[in-house]
């Protein structure tokens, strides 16, 4: 039993898409390929962009992947961030979420709230069960007993499907939120999903998003004046304590910190 809960911990299994169809930029037309050459060539970019500013990140992506290029976010401030910026510089970037049935209200009024501001319409990516269907297919909530498997099927499996046909994506992540994400370069092939991962906010640290949302009265979701710095699913997100690591307050009770999409 997990000490920390009264909830078993979930059964050791590797969760993974078994099609064996092409996947996320293999599957594009054209399809871009990780031959080494690439690599090589996506390497030496990201160390060059190293310095470069968000935007300037942002622009590089989009002259080099666009109309392959494309963004997930779940309207943290990171990705509330970065949509302000591509309201500048390609307000046509398609940006979807993930809409596992189980986000808090406040995070789904802010899809509202970036068109209304942007122009931007987030595109929801939807599970191919509503919950009501999956928690019966389950005798009740998986996220209770194993948020791995729920996270992979509300989650994961959808992305799949949304990256599938692209070439790059940028992704919201800092390296200084855990230790799964110290390490992420600016530009990378992400071999989960199969294609190139952007990270323009790679550099960046908590207090420069917040100041700029502050500056540019950027909308966010007001749970983060609530004591909830990381925000995913109801069920599954808790405010965090005073000295917490931000995502503290994700899967409280459970070891886990990251849904899947960014850790390796």
């Amino acid at each position: 039993m997990n000490e920390k809960s009264s909830q078993p911990d979930p059964p050791p299994q590797v969760f993974s898409i078994d099609s064996g169809e092409p996947r996320g930029a293999l599957a594009a037309d054209p399809p871009l390929y990780p031959t080494d050459e690439f690599l090589a060539e996506m390497a030496a970019e990201s160390a060059k962009l190293e310095t470069a500013t968000p935007q300037e990140i942002l622009r590089w992506a989009v002259d080099r992947f666009a109309p392959k290029f494309t963004m997930a976010t779940a309207f943290g401030p990171e990705g509330m961030t970065i949509m302000h910026m591509l309201a500048e510089i390609a307000p046509e970037t398609p940006v979807f979420n993930l809409d596992t049935g189980y986000q808090f209200k406040e995070t789904l009024e802010l899809r509202e709230r970036v068109k209304e501001k942007y122009g931007i319409e987030v595109e929801y990516k939807l599970p191919d069960t509503t919950v009501q269907q999956y928690e019966e297919m389950h005798g009740g909530p998986l996220y209770a007993t194993n948020p791995n498997q729920c996270c992979f099927d509300r989650k994961m499996r959808p992305l799949h499907e949304a990256a599938k046909g692209q070439h790059a994506w940028a992704s919201a992540i800092r390296r200084d939120q855990s230790p799964d994400r110290a390490a992420a370069p600016i530009v990378g092939w992400d071999k989960k999903f199969q294609l190139v991962k952007i990270s323009p906010l790679a550099n960046w640290t908590k207090n420069q998003v917040w100041d700029l949302i502050l500056k540019e009265s950027i909308p966010y979701n007001p749970l983060h004046d609530q004591g909830f710095p990381s925000i995913g699913c109801q069920p599954c997100t808790r405010a965090t304590q005073l000295g917490e690591d931000e995502r503290a307050g994700r899967w409280a009770g459970f070891e886990k910190t990251e849904c899947g999409l960014h850790n390796s």
